[in-house]
């Protein structure tokens, strides 16, 4: 055996643990409260760490539509980005979007993808929407 590996019948207090098996002591659930919050430690539905962390930051009011495909062999999407909404009402507007170009696509992290070069479609659905809608990128 090599030095500095991770050896489970070697004696415990005489060698580290590796950072992938250190975490693995905390609860995930119990019977009392459920599902526990691995960040706080709190019940899911009483986390306070998640709530902060889904915060996104208050962006300068411009809606921006951009065509990507790093990351996708090739294949392009077009991202929508800036758009003022709280989740559930952007899960809603992603999947009119989606309908309305006849293509699949996803919601996360804020940002609206759907597949394919849709740009000029989106640009005059979501103006006639109300918001002031710019092209970027190439």
């Amino acid at each position: 055996m090599a030095f500095g590996r991770f050896n489970p019948t070697a004696k415990p207090f005489l060698q580290k643990l590796p950072m992938s098996l250190k975490n693995q002591n905390r609860v995930v659930y119990t019977t009392g409260i459920g599902r526990v919050c691995p960040g706080c430690g709190k019940p899911v539905d009483a986390c306070t760490c998640r709530k902060q962390a889904a915060q996104r930051p208050a962006g300068d009011g411009i809606v921006r539509i951009r065509r990507e495909t790093k990351g996708r062999n090739g294949k392009g999407v077009t991202v929508i980005t800036g758009v003022p909404l709280e989740d559930t009402a952007l899960q809603a507007l992603g999947k009119q979007l989606k309908t309305r170009c006849g293509t699949g696509g996803t919601v996360k992290d804020g940002q609206i993808e759907i597949q394919g070069d849709h740009r000029d479609l989106l640009f005059s659905e979501l103006t006639k929407l109300g918001w002031t809608v710019k092209k970027a990128g190439g």
